[in-house]
């Protein structure tokens, strides 16, 4: 049973800060650049305490962690950041044009605190593996702050769309109470909803919802260990402790906004590479259409063609594939799976789940037999990087890169279907576009 609640959120203040300023992406999304660009934005931009400046000089008395508290208590001494009376939902709404494409459209959840459920319970749902590293970054962010700062982005499956009227009524007849344009051209809207026939119906219609973690594997991960930790110092559970919860963006599958980006794979630093080598391993697997081009005119209209067969192709299995130019090849190729393919023989030992996924086909029909890119080698990212624009990916091979796997998006009823059976996908998998703006709530679980 999913239960879900309304809070009083810690919000910025818009009379003392504008939101523009002082919002970022989550934290795993900031590069060094956007992380000065944040700081010199304003001085209670959250960047301070989402991903704070480390340096040589820090101590355990005075580090990231602990400046990030300092700050964040002085914002909310200087009413920069002030809690709610009321305690509510927050309609969530984000604007945004999917990249690549002149696709305007509207993703709408809400946001709340979810009671934490281990996995064990079949409440909340994975679909990736967490790495041990950001786990101990954010627990001693937390222990130190007692905030959750970013959001933990939930789907779930409501055909019914029970939830979305209910935040269409109140987007309707209500002007938001945030509302701000990032860095991305995403424009992002927040609505209270605090009628208790509205908190009541919201509660009611999500108590039957299974939970699977879109974003924020490793935060929900966090979550739990800090409430484990909680519960040892209390010598008991707290039922309603503000530690057994955590906050929560909650989308539903059937919302016509959501949108999952495909992350491309780029291949760099192998020895004795031969593009012609790796064809002939894959023929008997693959059927494969060539988009050859000798000068830029006919480069764009190749690539054009390239991509929208890339697009046909997605429920016969394809993989695109850009190899670096060679003295007598410049092309795109296109691999469609054969209908007679046995992917039971090409990925022995995995669920039909597994096999149905194209990054798996990827990775382990392709990247590691083909090219000897193993596993190790893609944890460490030492043959191998991800980009998520198409034609950054293209671009990356001309750069120097020896090539680029072009992927087709995962869909949504996949990802579900792949969580709820208690099954991961590989790393990389899913790009929920856009991400959840960090700060535009704030659920506090401590002093």
């Amino acid at each position: 049973m999913a239960l879900v609640y309304p809070f009083r959120a810690y919000r910025y203040n818009p009379e003392i800060v504008p939101f523009d300023r002082v919002l970022t992406q989550p934290y795993d999304k900031i590069s060094p650049a956007q992380q000065e660009k944040y700081y010199a934005a304003d001085p209670h931009n959250l960047i301070a305490v989402e991903k704070g400046r480390t340096s040589p000089q820090d101590t355990p008395q005075n580090n990231a962690y602990t400046r990030a508290a300092v700050a964040l208590k002085g914002w909310i001494a200087a009413n920069a950041v002030k809690q709610d009376a009321t305690p509510a939902f927050y309609a969530y709404t984000q604007e945004f044009i999917v990249p690549g494409t002149s696709t305007r459209r509207t993703r709408r959840g809400f946001i709340g605190v979810g009671q934490l459920e281990d996995y064990a319970n079949n409440v909340v749902f994975r679909h990736e593996h967490t790495l041990s590293g950001p786990k101990a970054d954010r627990l001693e962010l937390l222990r130190h702050t007692h905030t959750h700062t970013g959001q933990l982005f939930m789907i779930y499956s409501d055909p019914k769309k029970q939830v979305d009227v209910i935040l269409g009524e109140v987007e309707s007849a209500e002007k938001p109470v945030t509302e701000l344009f990032d860095e991305y051209g995403v424009t992002h809207r927040l609505w209270m909803i605090v009628d208790p026939g509205k908190v009541g119906a919201i509660q009611k219609a999500m108590a039957e919802q299974k939970l699977v973690i879109a974003d924020g594997h490793h935060r929900y991960e966090t979550s739990l260990n800090f409430r484990n930790e909680s519960r040892t110092k209390a010598g008991k559970v707290i039922p309603d402790a503000l530690y057994e919860r955590s906050m929560m963006t909650f989308v539903n599958t059937h919302s016509e906004g959501l949108v999952i980006l495909p992350t491309h794979r780029v291949v760099s630093n192998l020895r004795d590479f031969s593009w012609s080598a790796v064809r002939r391993y894959l023929e008997p697997w693959f059927a494969t259409e060539v988009f050859s081009f000798t000068n830029d005119a006919q480069r764009t209209e190749a690539l054009k063609k390239f991509r929208t067969g890339l697009t046909q192709a997605k429920s016969q299995r394809a993989i695109g594939v850009y190899p670096a130019a060679s003295a007598d090849s410049r092309a795109f190729y296109l691999l469609t799976l054969r209908p007679k393919a046995d992917l039971a023989q090409a990925l022995p030992g995995l669920s039909p789940l597994q096999r149905h996924l194209d990054v798996v086909l990827l990775h382990q029909g392709i990247l590691e037999p083909a090219l000897g890119v193993t596993p190790y080698a893609v944890a460490s990212e030492s043959n191998l990087s991800y980009e998520r624009e198409f034609v950054a990916a293209i671009e990356a091979v001309d750069r120097g890169a020896q090539l680029a796997f072009l992927l087709n998006p995962v869909d949504v009823d996949v990802v579900m279907k792949v969580a709820t059976s208690g099954e991961v996908m590989p790393q990389k998998s899913t790009d929920f576009y856009p991400k959840l703006l960090s700060g535009i709530t704030m659920y506090r679980v401590g002093e």
